[in-house]
């Protein structure tokens, strides 16, 4: 691939997008506005999951992207060593419970679905479930365990890759914001930045849930909003959390479309020992105040899942951002109103588990090779990416 490749935004995506088009051979160039990894990449709680998404593109995205991951870290490893380390790769599994009868049908039929779409997913009775997570409630209906979920360290990740990418030759300029477009005619050509012209083949806008703002920067807005998402980290334990759990209405949070507060319980474990609870959703903007609310709902929700934790500690918490397409897709793939301009957005919670996946998408494509996963599905032309109002004016909240 003889292409010069200019990236917009050094998050996950960012990172994944930098280490497999440098391996293709591109000449690339990454311009964040603030510091890699700084925005969704760092907020969030470094989910690999095939068990939260049905049949259909988004699923196979992530099953390709779950695929993906074990290879790529083997690769980098052999060049960097200690960056893959930090990435803190676990296998772990997920198990997803449902506390209520309609749950348990509700879940049923969701993993049913998923096992006709190729998932791998286990009923776990009462015994094998007290036996895989001993401190987890016993006030549960049913159950399903799904070997393939996975987790990372989310910076961690984004540093082995980007590390992986500047060892291949590509270029990163961190505080270097967009301002405005280069164009040749009807052809994007490159970018304005705070740090002086840039010049490319192909501008990916991968600036997250500030792509609709560059977006329209560039003139062509698409309709990735910001959804905030939040997060309370518990001060370090003894092991007592084995896998990721969460109770099945997280999926239904997820895949909500109401502005207002959504929740669900989330717990997982951490190397370190600290636990993670989650999570929300909620459509605020980039209004970043911690709301009690939202702390309250989800310490409420986790402490119903694991009763032990009432005695526990939260050391700290943290909310971010995360890209919102109101169809609940990732928009990947070229711009159809402007030549020269791509986008990798829009996965909102789950960029760090389909980054990957992604990456090679875009690879593919720019080479005009075909896919196991038809890019067409997340094309920019649907109208939940151009057909509606791309968020804020341009010049609000573009750098971190």
């Amino acid at each position: 691939m003889t292409l010069d490749v200019l990236i917009i935004g050094g998050g996950m995506i960012g990172c994944a997008l930098a280490d497999r088009l440098t391996l293709a051979g591109a000449s690339v160039r990454v311009c964040e506005a603030g510091e890699l990894a700084s925005g969704t990449t760092a907020h969030g709680e470094g989910n690999v999951l095939v068990s939260d998404k049905g049949p259909g593109p988004e699923l196979e995205l992530a099953m390709l992207s779950r695929r993906l991951w074990p290879g790529i870290l083997d690769r980098v490893a052999d060049r960097l060593p200690d960056e893959v380390a930090a990435v803190e790769w676990e296998p772990k599994g997920g198990i997803v419970v449902a506390t209520t009868e309609a749950g348990a049908a509700t879940l049923a039929e969701f993993a049913d679905g998923q096992r006709a779409a190729g998932v791998h997913c286990e009923d776990l009775d009462a015994d094998r479930l007290a036996a895989a997570e001993p401190a987890l409630t016993r006030d549960v209906v049913t159950a399903r365990y799904y070997p393939d979920d996975a987790q990372v360290q989310p910076a961690g990740a984004a540093a082995a890759l980007i590390g992986s990418a500047m060892a291949a030759g590509a270029i990163v300029e961190t505080g270097c914001a967009v301002t405005g477009p280069i164009l040749h005619g009807d052809r994007l050509i490159g970018v304005h930045t705070t740090r002086g012209p840039r010049h490319a083949d192909i501008v990916i806008n991968a600036a997250g849930p500030w792509a609709g703002p560059v977006s329209t920067l560039l003139g062509a807005p698409i309709a990735v909003k910001p959804r905030r998402g939040d997060v309370l980290i518990t001060a370090p334990m003894p092991p007592t959390v084995f896998h990721k759990v969460y109770d099945a209405d997280y999926v239904g949070a997820v895949g909500s479309s109401d502005a207002a507060l959504q929740s669900s319980a989330v717990v997982e474990s951490t190397r370190g020992g600290p636990l993670l609870l989650g999570s929300s959703r909620r459509q605020c903007g980039f209004d970043d105040r911690i709301r009690p609310d939202s702390m309250a709902a989800i310490a409420r929700k986790a402490l119903r899942l694991y009763p032990i934790l009432a005695d526990v500690a939260i050391m700290r918490a943290y909310g971010g951002f995360r890209p919102y397409v109101d169809d609940h897709l990732p928009a990947i793939g070229p711009d159809p109103r402007l030549p020269g301009l791509w986008h990798a957005t829009g996965h909102e919670g789950a960029g760090i588990g389909l980054a990957v996946g992604t990456a090679q998408l875009v690879a593919s494509a720019l080479a005009g090779q075909p896919d196991e996963v038809d890019i067409a599905a997340f094309a920019i032309d649907r109208p939940a990416v151009i057909g509606v109002d791309a968020g804020e004016p341009a010049g609000e909240k573009v750098s971190r």
